[in-house]
């Protein structure tokens, strides 16, 4: 899908949390702010993008929403979080900053020239990627602009 289906849609990502203050201080200190608004002793709303937000919920807040029960996050893996940053050395700075809180890392740096990541675990075992990708490769497409580097290569 090339064009949104819905430009105006806003995606919200439901997320229980054992402790919900020391979830929201966890992620403050990765550089998140919250939404006055949509949050209270139950919920914070965290904003991860233009149109995309993240609900840090406690597990009682959460199970009024879904009906099946709320999985434990630190031996069933239901869903992997991944925002982008601006560079590779904000990749290392947030991924820093995430052991720092407390937080555990999941993956060693991954590194494919275009896109550049790192991974850990918040302080309830939820798993996040932290990645970069090259603004030409995310233009182009990563075959296109590795086509372009290999061309670029070959002339020099």
């Amino acid at each position: 899908m090339t064009t949104p289906a819905h430009p105006g849609r806003t995606l919200f990502v439901n997320m229980p949390v054992a402790d919900l203050e020391r979830s929201k201080a966890f992620f403050a200190e990765l550089g998140f702010g919250y939404d006055p608004v949509f949050t209270d002793e139950t919920a914070a709303c965290m904003p991860v993008g233009e149109h995309a937000f993240v609900m840090l919920l406690s597990r009682e807040k959460f199970a009024e929403f879904s009906t099946l029960p709320i999985a434990d996050p630190t031996t069933h893996a239901l869903a992997l979080y991944c925002f982008s940053v601006s560079s590779r050395e904000e990749v290392d700075a947030v991924s820093a900053a995430a052991l720092a809180a407390g937080g555990a890392e999941a993956d060693g740096a991954e590194d494919f020239g275009f896109m550049y990541s790192r991974s850990f675990f918040d302080l309830d075992g939820h798993g996040w990627q932290v990645m970069w990708m090259d603004p030409a490769a995310l233009a182009q497409g990563p075959e296109a602009f590795a086509a372009s580097v290999q061309d670029a290569d070959a002339r020099a």
